[in-house]
Order: C-alpha cells, then structure tokens, then sequence
C-alpha cells in the first residue's frame, strides 16, 4: 500500500508527538492548503528562546521555561501586527460586544482577551476566526476553578470549558489558551465535537522540538490567519481537516467491512483444521447459522472498541499492558512477524489466543497484584464481551447458559491463524499506509463504522461464489453462485444475476458472460465488478459466505452525523428547557433536569441518544451553578463526565429491532460518557431489544388481547399476576435510578438482573397474544388462536411457548415485540405519563421511504400483517400515532427521516 508523501508524513510526524485530543488539523489539509512544514525553521526557535524566562511555578518540579508576556511573544514569534484592521483586544480595538458570551444564570459573562478577524468571511460566516485566552502563569487548562469576574459569579469551570463555551456562544472556530508554559489551540465548530492539542513550551524550546516550533508558526502566523487566501487560512483549514475526517471514517468503514470478511475466512480455516468440529453446533439443523456472523460482528465490534478505548486512554497504560495485551502491542508484533516470515503467517498461532484472554480481561476484570495493581481493569460485564455468548469463538461448546464457563477450565483456542488477525488488524488500523487514529473520531463516526457491517446473514455457498461489488457507496458486497449462473442459458445470465446484486451491467460484461463457458470464464469476465477484499478469490461450494439481507441490499449503510443531529436535539430539547424556567427566569433545577426522559425508538448506533446526552449533560452543569448545587464529583472523573453519566441512567431510553445495534447502541452510549471505571451494562435497563411499532399496552395484556377495549381474562386472576409482576419491576427499577455513587456496580447488575425476570414474565403474556395475531391473516383464526394461547395462560403454562417465540424473534422479518408500559414503567407511571421528547430516525427502512413511497422488506410485511397499516402512508400514520401515544402532554417530537427532516413541538 502506498506510503504518505514527505510533506504528509513531516506532519504526521509533529502530530504524533503532539497527539491531538479530538480533530483540529489534518496533515492531508495542511498539504493540500501548502501549508509545508520547515523542520529547519532556527529562526522561529530563536525568537521563540528570545522571549522565554526561567520561572519556579512549582517548587516540587523547580524553574522551568515560561512565556510572561503574551502579547510580546505573539509579536516576535507569531509576527501579530495587533493593527485594528486584524485584531481586538488592544487599546485601539476593544473586544466587541458580539464577542461576548453572557450567562445570567451563573452571574458571568465570557469574552477574549485577543481576537483575530476574518479578513473577508463567506456569507453567514463569522467575521473572527480566533480567539485568545491569556491565563496566570502555569494555570492548568483543565482544572475548574471559580471565576475571578465578580462576587456573583458561580461558574465553577476549567479555562478549557469557558473556551469552548465562549467559541460556541460566538461561533467563531477556534480559540487559543496562553498559561506561560504552553498554547492549546482548540477547535470547537457549533454543532460538531471539539478537538486541542497542545503546545508546549519546554517541548519546542529543545533541539528535537523545533518541528514544534515551525507548525505552531505555520498554523499561527499572522500571514497565515490575515495575508494568505481564503482557502489557506486557518478556518479553512479546520474546516478542511473535518471534511477529510468524514472521508476517513467513510472509508474506513469500508475496510472494516473487509475486515468482516478476512475475520469470516480466518474462523473458516480454523473450522476446516478442526475437522468441521468448531462450528457444527450453530451449522447443524437445530443450530442457527446466523450465530456464526453475530459472533464475528461482535470480534469487530470488540476491535474498534478496544481501539478506540486504548487511544482516549481508558484502559491502562502501564508498560506490562500495553506490551503484552494491548491491540496496539499485538498488532506491532505481528506486524514485525509478517516482515519476517510473510509465508508463514498462516501457518504460525497465538495471536487468537491473546486476543481472547483480553476479551475475557474486559469482561471479568483483572488486577495483577504482583505489579501493585500496575494492570487493573475493573469488570465491564455487558453482552458485547459475554464469552458465554458465542462459546464457539474460544473453541467451546453452548452450555447451559450463564455460569457454564467454569475459571479452571481448560480452553483449546481456535486455530486462527496470526496471518488471518494480522489482516483483520491492518484493515482496522492501516489507511493509504498511514496509521488511522481513533482518538480523532466522534462517537458517531465510530458508530457509523458498526453501521457498515450490519444487517447481513450468514450462509453455506451451494456452489463456488464471489462477492460482486455494491454500485452505492457504502452498500454491501452480494455474493452470487456462479455455478448456478453457469448453468443459466447464455442468454439469460444477466437477466438471473442482474436481481441478487447491487448494480447494473456493463455491455461489456454482460458480453462475457454469454461467452463463457466455464466458472473460470465467468470469474474473468465478472473481473472489474468483483469486491477482490470480501473473495480475494473464489469461495469453494459448502463454504460460509455473507449475504446482505433484503433490508441492507435495498437501504445501505447511512449514519447521521453530528452536523445533523446536533439542531435536531437542540430544537427538540430548547422548548422542554424553557418550560422548566422558573417565574423569575432561572434555569431548571438538577432534578428537573434528571426527570426529563427522552428516547429514540430506532437508536442503531445511538448518534441522537449521544447527541442528547451530550446537551442535557451542558444543561445540568448549567443547573448546578445556577442553584448553587454542585455534587461531589468522584475522583476519576470530570464534572462533564460525570453530568453525562448521570444523564445517560436517567434520562434516555432507545429501542431497536436489531438486538446487535442495541449492543452497539450501550457502547456509544459508554464511550461518550468515558466512564473508565464502570461496567457496559449501566444503560441496559433504557436501552432494550424490540419493534418499536409493535406492541400492547399493560391494559391490553391484561386482557390478553389486541383490542384496546376488550375486558380481562377470566376473573382476572391474570390481571392480578401481571400486576404482581410490574409493581416489583417498578420498584426495582426505581432503585436503579436513584442509586447513588455508594451502590456498587454489582448491586446495580443484580437489581437489574431481578427486574428482567419480573419483566420478562409479563411480556412472555404480551408476546403470547400478538403472536396469536401475526400467526394467521384473518379475525376468526386470530381468535381462535387466541384463545389457545389464552388457555395456556390460564393453566399457567404458557413458558412452554417461550422458545418458539424467542425463534419468532430471530427470524426474518422478526416478531419481536416491544410493550412499552412494560418495559419502562417509570415513564408510565409517572403523574403526566409518557416521554417527554423523541428524537432518532423512524423505525422503518428503505431510502426515501417516506417522500416515494418506496417501501419493501420490513415495512411491507408490517403494512400487510397489522390492521392499522395498510399502505406507505398508512404505515407513517402509524408510526406517529405511536409515538403521539408515547409523549406526554407538553412533549416534543424531533425526527429526521431519510433524506426527510420535519421537526417541532407537537403538543405546544
């Protein structure tokens, strides 16, 4: 693969040794901007030596170089004029009042020190494009302190967080903060995440620093922010750097979709050298072969995890760790490996093995008491990293469930090869030849990456196959039999092909296929539309091949970025917000805040819940200044990290059809949160399997019947179990949420371990009727069907129907319904019952679904099986019936459809 230019890789060099928090620059916009770094820049050094002094602002580290004066280092090593025509802040250009940020809430208002103008803005652009925040010397960028501003104000806040508040108050792009000893210059564009990186003082004054030097000059220099054209200045050059991010994350999920495939080819292997012994439980007829892609989705779910945990330093970082379990570790080692001995990767194995002791490591935890607890991780638990979930994966057999992996147990690995994870890694970590860095990703764009290899199913090729390019981008390899295709008449082949893949046919190659006579023939003329990476060759007849299912053929893989969902949240949540302000004003209390409920009922990779999370988390904060009620806030966290947890258990609720995306949907939910020290499993109580537009109400399973009027069972014996059942679940549930930092983790698990059980034994009686109702197609059958269902319930035996269900859930398309009183009782419970916003895509697929009409798979099973859905438009009317149900009076409701935004306050 190609390696980066001279140019590229001088930046990635400074970069790396910088090691950004979050996107501000990339080295493909800085090249592309002309922006070349001088490694010899001594001229920029010595001005830079000019104006440090020796300074002692801790007596524990002793002098240390210093900038005292901003203003005159700015001058010398910057070249700032500080001319009215291109700043503020000076005697002759005060700080406009558009550049302040007022907070009545906390008695404070923000505004620069310096700013920097933009010399001639984009309409609808902000005229300054940076500003400046000078600090005592040595004051650390992230430690909050109370403001010096006045005796009201109560912002107790880091410079950092004051920064980014002011850029997004004011809407200019980026912002400088000057301590003496170091610059952080920080990106924050209203509605995207935030990035900064550091520049520090000691770093660039040594000989080894001067590339440090020479691009905090190349990004700051008056002649690149005021004499240099539009496109080369700084905010273009932010701007640029985030267009090039998206362009990553895209073609990064691209590889991790090959990544699938190398994964898929790597366990074929090792089921072939284990004389078809490893996965014959899930491939044999009582088994589910689609067990086998669910376990491979979650290995890659896993990796990009880890990945992404490992650069934002949530895992150790001690020196036995990172060596010996890291990714990063591994995939060092296997790369020096294949330089070694390229020819026998395949033949060498180990590195399977030590990927699942770190699996296991963050499932169960582990502290290595000989190191002083130098490698600690605490138990994360969670179904993404259960062993006992795809036993396979370790080379063991299904056992009966939890508690069957016994901590002695000998375990004889899979034989995957080191060359099959070598291949799997470099797709997840190699782009272009340079190294990807997760830390620069969003939390969406890491979802979108688990979007991409979504909604597939597992097969046995019948005959020898290829995987033929998707035409949209994003789209899915469709594997096709060319046996089967060779025995179609000359002239009929493109009409057979043409239907089980994603694009059309050139002339040319629908030529050759007429002209073959052989597969070989066929292989060569389907040449330039084969996806090489998914079938670097053909797949021999009983091999396992991924297919996309209906849904994934028909939508693709899309994923909403935060540029979106962004307004969505905030327009869904400013009306909530203001209706919670007391008479004088004042912001709503912290209560008022946890109290808010807010749900996706189609989460996927969770980007509205993150979103939400990220602005109801802000609008806390804003709550405990405002009323003076700041929480201890523990040890090992921040106040934003610590608001967004608190947010995250209380607040939000997802739904999804797809039990794999809600696993996904918990991880996105974890990483935004950075809880470092806390299991997977804190929002498995909100965030649940099911259909969001099927389903009863606790009346209606009462009754044990669809109808919303019909009367109990019985003489409501059933009644009085359901009730039983739900008051239990509520009271639990309600522990869990109100759980404070001395409950532990475990406790939190068993509560909500105690609560399923409740809950599962009511919708076992509401899964029961509406299997009743998608059983048959007609009233008469249905109920009679009902009323064997409703015999079962009396004689209390209906579990013996629960694997049959649990089968209707997994099928395709699933039966999977989701009884939303029962499910969240404290939403329902409560005295204006329902939720307060909903916000996410709507539960049904297809591109442009909505505006063309052009519904199919999912949706046109729903419209033909449930009596309120009839019809495309009947299917939509449905949904916001559904979800008009669900909100409580004086709600809101936030939507984005497919190429569709309608958003607005539905119950004002």
């Amino acid at each position: 693969m190609p390696a980066p230019d001279p140019a590229t890789r001088a930046h990635l060099e400074w970069l790396g040794f910088i090691q950004p928090n979050g996107l501000v620059v990339s080295a493909p916009a800085l090249v592309k901007a002309g922006a070349l770094l001088n490694r010899h820049d001594a001229e920029g050094q010595s001005r830079l030596a000019g104006c440090i002094r020796e300074h002692v602002l801790d007596p524990a580290r002793g002098p240390e170089p210093c900038i005292p004066d901003f203003r005159e280092f700015a001058a010398a090593v910057l070249g700032w004029g500080f001319s009215p025509r291109g700043y503020a802040g000076t005697a002759d250009a005060p700080i406009p009042p558009a550049l302040e940020v007022s907070l009545p809430d906390y008695g404070e208002t923000l505004r620069p020190d310096f700013a920097v103008r933009e010399r001639d803005p984009r309409n609808g652009a902000s005229p300054w494009q940076l500003l400046v925040q000078v600090l005592d010397a040595g004051r650390d960028f992230d430690a909050p302190a109370p403001a010096a501003s006045g005796a009201g104000s109560r912002l107790d806040a880091s410079p950092h967080s004051r920064a980014e508040r002011l850029l997004r108050g004011t809407g200019v792009p980026a912002g400088l903060l000057f301590n003496g000893t170091a610059l952080r210059l920080v990106s924050a564009p209203r509605g995207e995440s935030s990035g900064w990186m550091d520049f520090r003082v000691a770093d660039m004054s040594r000989t080894a620093g001067r590339p440090l030097c020479s691009a905090l000059r190349l990004l700051l220099s008056e002649q690149r922010l005021l004499a240099l054209p539009r496109g080369q200045r700084l905010a273009a050059l932010l701007e640029d750097s985030r267009k090039y991010q998206n362009e990553v994350s895209e073609r990064l999920s691209e590889q991790v979709m090959h990544a699938l495939y190398a994964l898929l080819r790597g366990l074929q292997a090792a089921h072939d050298a284990s004389g078809e012994a490893l996965l014959r439980e899930p491939l044999s007829p009582e088994g589910d072969r689609n067990d086998i892609y669910r376990g491979l989705l979650s290995v890659i779910l896993r990796l990009v995890f880890l990945l992404y945990a490992e650069e934002r330093g949530m895992l150790p970082e001690s020196e036995t760790f990172v060596r010996h379990y890291s990714l990063a570790g591994l995939y060092q080692r296997l790369r020096e490996d294949a330089a070694l001995h390229p020819d026998t990767m395949d033949q060498r194995f180990g590195a399977w093995a030590q990927l699942l002791v770190l699996f296991r490591l963050v499932h169960d935890g582990a502290r290595d008491e000989r190191t002083g607890g130098a490698v600690r991780l605490p138990e994360r638990r969670g179904a993404l990293f259960d062993p006992d979930r795809f036993p396979f994966l370790e080379g063991r057999r299904a056992g009966a469930g939890a508690g069957a992996r016994q901590i002695t147990e000998r375990v004889r690995p899979p034989l995957v090869s080191d060359g099959a994870v070598y291949r799997v890694l470099e797709k997840l970590l190699v782009l272009d030849g340079e190294r990807i860095s997760y830390r620069t990703l969003d939390v969406e764009q890491i979802g979108s990456v688990y979007e991409t290899i979504m909604g597939f199913r597992m097969e046995v090729a019948t005959g020898r196959s290829v995987a033929i390019k998707p035409a949209k981008r994003l789209g899915a390899p469709s594997t096709v039999d060319l046996d089967a295709l060779l025995a179609q008449g000359t002239g009929h082949r493109a009409r057979w092909l043409q239907p089980r893949i994603d694009r059309s046919l050139t002339d040319t190659v629908a030529k050759g296929l007429r002209a073959a006579g052989t597969v070989e023939d066929l292989h060569a003329a389907l040449d330039r539309v084969l996806d090489k990476d998914a079938t670097p060759d053909l797949v021999p007849a009983g091999a396992l091949v991924l297919q996309p299912n209906e849904e994934r053929r028909r939508s693709g893989s899309h994923y909403t970025p935060r540029e979106l969902t962004e307004p969505i949240v905030r327009h869904t949540l400013a009306p909530l917000l203001e209706r919670l302000r007391d008479e004088d004003g004042r912001a709503p209390t912290p209560a008022q805040i946890l109290d808010i409920k807010v749900c996706d009922p189609a989460m996927g990779s969770g980007a509205f819940l993150v979103e939400t999370c990220r602005q109801l988390a802000d609008a806390l904060i804003d709550a405990w200044g405002a009323h003076g009620a700041m929480p201890v806030i523990p040890p090992d966290e921040d106040e934003v990290i610590h608001a967004r947890r608190l947010v995250a258990r209380k607040c939000l609720y997802g739904v999804d059809r797809n039990p794999m995306a809600v696993d996904l949907a918990k991880v996105s939910l974890w990483l935004s949160t950075l809880a470092r020290d806390h299991p997977l499993t804190f929002v498995d109580h909100a965030f649940r399997h099911g259909d969001s537009l099927v389903g009863l109400s606790r009346r209606q399973i009462e009754a044990f019947h669809w109808l919303r009027d019909a009367q109990p069972l019985q003489k409501g014996i059933e009644v009085g179990w359901v009730r039983e059942h739900m008051a239990k679940a509520t009271e639990l549930r309600r522990r869990i949420r109100e759980a404070g930092e001395e409950v532990s983790d475990q406790e939190l698990h068993d509560l909500w371990h105690d609560a399923r059980n409740e809950i599962d034994a009511v919708r076992l009686y509401g899964d029961l009727a509406l299997a009743a109702f998608f059983a048959e197609a007609k009233p008469k059958q249905r109920e009679a069907k009902r009323l064997e269902f409703a015999g079962a319930v009396t004689r209390n035996e209906a579990i013996r129907y629960l694997s049959w269900l649990e089968e209707q859930r997994d099928a395709d398309p699933p039966l999977a319904p989701f009884h939303w009183e029962v499910e969240f009782p404290e939403v329902f419970d409560r005295e204006n019952p329902g939720f307060d916003a909903f916000v996410g895509n709507p539960p049904f697929a297809g591109k442009n679904a909505v505006a063309a009409g052009n519904v199919g798979g999912y949706p046109d099973w729903l419209k033909t099986r449930h009596d309120e859905s009839h019809g495309n438009a009947d299917l939509v009317a449905h949904f916001f019936r559904r979800a008009f149900d669900l909100v409580r009076a004086g709600g809101t409701f936030g939507l984005i459809a497919t190429n569709t935004i309608a958003q607005g306050d539905t119950r004002s």
